[in-house]
This record gives structure tokens, sequence and C-alpha cells, in this order.
């Protein structure tokens, strides 16, 4: 193995919780690897097998760490199928985890270099994983020998970047006067996150219309009385609908893939 790095950081996200011992796994995997590196966890509370919602996820934490992160991530339905197991080389950092989709929002944000299938079982923790759990026997010691100055080539067979999976989500449309969408994701407050992006209706007069109902752009939660609709920027810089001191999942009882539309004033 190449000389070790000091100081390099990897992050984990998984649909594993906490109850169990999985995730400890998966960390120990990594210390027998290098136990120097800095290991973050993103979350570990994805709802099992919500890959859409590990892809936002990851999507928006990928912008806050340092160039040559490694960021591990394991929502796999698909584990011990023919799925990938792959590895990706972007500009400014890396991703290990599974080619069934979950990756692709950074990728629809980031230049990625390159990307392999995990084929050299070298760089394993067992060369013979265990069917269910590769988080722990492929993903993570491939993550620590990346982090550790390992070069991507060595982990596997090149693969086109063309072929990797994509979450086959609707892209927001721009009309006269208005930019139409979907909800991307509900976070853990019930605000629905939309996939228009914030920077589309700064410093503008907007409203998001829902069917027939409309709700108010403005600039904080506090802009609303307790209980009402309203809609923002939120801190992923995409518009979300909210409701002040509430939940909005709850009021509306929209899902994933709900239309809505911005509507300039």
């Amino acid at each position: 193995m190449s000389e070790m790095l000091l100081g390099q950081f990897v992050t984990l996200l998984t649909d594993f919780g906490l109850q169990d011992a999985y995730v400890g796994m998966m960390k120990g995997a990594i210390a027998q690897v290098n136990a120097t590196l800095t290991v973050i966890d993103l979350t570990h509370q994805v709802l099992p097998q919500d890959i859409t919602a590990g892809r936002f996820h990851l999507m928006s934490a990928y912008p806050y760490f340092p160039p040559r992160t490694v960021h591990i991530a394991v929502v796999d339905p698909g584990v011990g199928s023919e799925r990938r197991a792959i590895a990706i080389q972007l500009q400014d950092g890396f991703l290990v985890g599974p080619d069934n989709g979950l990756l692709s929002g950074i990728l629809d944000q980031h230049l990625a270099i390159a990307a392999v299938e995990l084929t050299n079982s070298d760089y394993w923790r067992t060369s013979q994983p265990s069917a269910t759990f590769h988080g722990r026997d492929i993903f993570a010691p491939v993550g620590a020998h990346l982090a550790s100055g390992v070069a991507l080539e060595k982990l596997g067979t090149a693969i086109d970047l063309t072929s990797l999976k994509r979450i086959p989500l609707v892209a927001c449309t721009k009309m006269a006067g208005a930019i139409a969408g979907t909800i991307q994701h509900i976070d853990h407050f019930g605000n629905l996150i939309t996939n228009i992006p914030g920077n589309e209706v700064i410093d503008k007069s907007w409203l998001v219309a829902i069917g027939e109902m409309t709700i108010p752009g403005k600039h904080t939660y506090a802009d609303t009385p307790t209980g009402d609709l309203l809609a923002l920027i939120g801190s992923h810089n995409w518009v979300e609908v909210a409701v002040s001191g509430g939940n909005a999942q709850a009021q509306l009882q929209l899902c994933v893939g709900s239309p809505v539309q911005v509507i300039f004033l």
C-alpha cells in the first residue's frame, strides 16, 4: 500500500440505524486499514432502502468537506446481486458505494474524472465478503485505502462514466413567469424540499402553487405566523414549503414526487 496520508477525512452515510453494531463494524474495518483517519457520520437514519433520500443527504453534505475527502455511502437493497460496487474520483473528492443511483446527486453537480468497479479483492476486508454486508467487507476498507493514498485504478476495473446509474427524478422546467418542479425530499421537520434552486427566486417576488393552493414566498420561518404555510429558500439552497412552527408534510399530505410550481409576481 502507498504511504498513508494523515489528516484525511472519511464520511459514512447508511440506512443501518444505530440500534445494531453495523456502523461500528464499518468503522472497525476502516481502522484496520488506517486508524489515523478521521471518520465523520453524515447520517445512519436514512429510511431502510430509501435510495432517493440517501442521494439527497449525500448530495447536500458533499460541498462542506475538504478536497480529497472520501464519502462512503451504503443504502443498498441490491447487495449481493449483480449491481456493481464502485468507486468514483471527482475533481475534489471520492465516492464509494453501490451503483444504484445513490451517488447520482453528486454526479449531477460535480465533475467525475474516473470510476472503477471494485474487483480487486486485495483492498477488501476479505476475499470472500458477506453477501449481505458489502459496507463492512468492501466499501469501508476500499474507502480507507483511498483515503490513505491508494490510486483509484488499483481498486478494480475502469468503467464508463456514462454507464453509472441515475435516479430518474423529474427535472425542474422553466416557463414564462413560472418554474415547474417536484418535491425531492421531506426532512425530519416535515419541510417539503423541492428541486427548484433557490438562486432562481432570490431577490424576486414569488409564490409556490400546489394544485389550487398558493403559498407566499418568505425569507425566514419567523416571517409567517405560527401554523401558517410559507415557502422559502432553505439551507440546502432549494425552494422548500414549510409550516411556521409546524409540519408541512403532515398538513398537506404530499410525498416525494408531488408536483409544485414557483410563480413569479
